[in-house]
């Protein structure tokens, strides 16, 4: 058991990122037990050890929190911006994307949904990061 869970550490780390990557923002946790330490009365310890709190569970803790940020914080606001967008085209008879002018609402509407989707976007380049730092502990350890 324990000699499969290296290949399918490296395959779910390799689905996240990619994921990450593709999707930009899909929150997936990733187990924290590693091969040799399974089953053993250390392998909680292991987990939380003065060489695992910084190095990994800091990369996976900065991935959970951004995509939870984005699923519970930002997603619902794009999506509410989106159809204020698409109630004000209806009112206004012009696509938001459209060239100017712009009604006032929209203007505003417009900046609204940039600002949004642009520290959601940052928010996911994070997680990107706070990956590929996990991805480098992981290659350390590999035997």
């Amino acid at each position: 058991m324990s000699s499969l869970l290296g290949p399918f550490h490296i395959i779910s780390y390799g689905t996240l990122l990619g994921v990450e990557i593709f999707q930009s923002g899909l929150p997936l946790a990733l187990a924290l037990t590693y091969p040799g330490s399974f089953g053993t009365l250390s392998s909680i310890s292991g987990v939380i050890s003065e060489q695992n709190q910084l190095s990994v569970l800091l990369p996976l803790t900065l991935v959970t929190v951004s995509g939870l940020a984005n699923l519970l914080y930002f997603t619902p606001l794009v999506n509410k911006t989106m159809k204020e967008r698409l109630h004000q085209e209806s009112i206004d008879g012009k696509k938001s994307y459209d060239p100017p002018p712009h009604s006032q609402k929209m203007t505003e509407l417009n900046k609204k949904f940039g600002k949004l989707h642009g520290l959601s976007t940052l928010v996911n380049l994070g997680a990107v990061i706070a990956t590929l730092a996990y991805g480098v502990v992981l290659g350390g350890r590999l035997q």
